[in-house]
């Protein structure tokens, strides 16, 4: 019932936003003398607020179509090279000569959280001019049609497991948030296997290792509801006519729901400038606005058994951390991994995952050597900051790149 509301509520408004848009159309008329006038402005900016904040948004592009490298521009094609029914592997493949230097391979796991994989694109952006760049492309579950079958955390850690594979030796992963203990499985589970494509490194970002550590607003709620609340009160069925219809779900929107009711006043006055900015005619910050909000108001559903285990197995019984994690009833053991690099990132004002949760995942790999482990945390930036925007891509991505290649150079020596 939860979805159909939502999809009613959404139906019911639509007539109010052909409305707001056809007031919008009439009053920037250049003809139109009310739209020299303050009260024209005003109405027009109040329409277009409206409409930004209620019409659905579909997958953004990536638009990565050039890159710099060695100052020079290079363009850039994507490209699927590997997919299952829950996700494609993308590559930014570089158009230029066979007789280019190689770049390390670099497989960035994006979060399957409620946000597309575009979130990303400041993350695969900066680390495209001296990498190989591939990202999953997580399916959106509403889209995925019931008889295609479920999906689940252990089928999250094989797919990480047969891209890395697809791969072959010497990717350098970067696991971004919530898919670092499944990136840390996996790589534990190829390790124990001595399997060949086992990761050159790991870079695991603002991500629940251990959520015990420095506990936020959202561990915290994980930890006082049990985990039927979280069937009863957070899954819900995909309606028609969705290709997913009937599919239980963890839809996107209530993901969103939450971040948005945690930094409320944020987003209130970031609304508040960007009505203040249409006014004034103040073009670049409102198109930063619209940008970025393009972004982060298009969401995507998760399958209940993902949402669920996930929710289980990471935030409330913490299997990972307490060493019992198993995948296929076969036990993780992190201390397998002794040839993979590993870097922590964290960011000192993060709100989602907090201090030492990514942290934890050098206690767990004791066995790395200490020259291939790194642990950093940026000052002054949250969760969103530690893989986009300025911080990451000026001081961030350097030492990701600098770590790379430190890795690289001791496995080739």
């Amino acid at each position: 019932m939860l979805y159909h509301a939502y999809e009613l509520t959404h139906a019911a408004v639509t007539p109010w936003r052909a409305a707001a848009g056809a007031v919008k159309a009439s009053l920037s008329n250049p003809f139109n003398p009310w739209a020299y006038t303050d009260m024209g402005r005003s109405i027009v900016a109040a329409a277009d607020v409206f409409e930004l904040t209620t019409r659905r948004y579909g997958k953004p592009e990536f638009g990565l179509n050039e890159t710099v490298v060695d100052e020079e521009p290079v363009p850039v094609t994507e490209r699927v090279v590997w997919e299952d029914t829950f996700c494609g592997l993308l590559h930014f493949e570089k158009q230029w000569p066979e007789a280019a230097i190689t770049q390390p391979k670099v497989l960035i796991v994006a979060p399957m959280s409620g946000h597309y994989a575009t979130l990303l694109r400041g993350t695969a952006e900066a680390m495209l001019e001296s990498h190989d760049v591939y990202i999953t492309d997580w399916e959106d579950a509403r889209e995925v049609p019931v008889f295609k079958g479920p999906f689940d955390l252990d089928d999250y850690i094989d797919y990480v497991v047969a891209m890395i594979r697809h791969l072959g030796p010497d990717t350098h992963v970067m696991a971004v948030c919530q898919p670092g203990p499944a990136v840390l499985a996996a790589t534990a589970l190829m390790a124990k296997a001595k399997d060949k494509a086992t990761p050159a490194s790991m870079i695991i970002m603002g991500s629940p290792i251990d959520a015990r550590q420095s506990p936020t607003v959202p561990n915290q709620l994980a930890e006082e509801r049990g985990l039927s609340w979280f069937n009863a009160n957070m899954v819900s069925s995909v309606p028609l006519p969705h290709a997913g219809a009937f599919r239980r779900v963890y839809p996107g929107f209530l993901q969103l729901s939450s971040f948005i009711a945690m930094n409320r006043d944020k987003h209130m006055e970031a609304h508040r400038n960007f009505f203040n900015h249409l006014v004034e005619g103040d073009g670049e910050p409102a198109e930063k606005h619209r940008a970025f909000y393009d972004e982060y108001l298009a969401v995507m559903d998760l399958t209940e058994e993902f949402y669920l285990q996930t929710v289980d197995r990471i935030f409330q019984r913490h299997l990972l951390a307490e060493g019992a994690f198993e995948h296929r009833g076969e036990l993780v053991d992190p201390g397998a991994i002794t040839d993979t690099g590993l870097m922590t990132i964290e960011g000192e004002l993060d709100d989602i995952s907090g201090i030492g949760q990514t942290q934890a995942a050098h206690d767990l790999c004791a066995n790395i050597p200490a020259d291939m482990q790194e642990d950093y945390v940026q000052e002054g930036v949250g969760h969103y900051g530690v893989f986009n925007g300025r911080r990451w891509k000026s001081e961030i991505c350097p030492r990701v790149t600098q770590f790379i290649a430190n890795v690289e150079a001791r496995r080739s020596a």
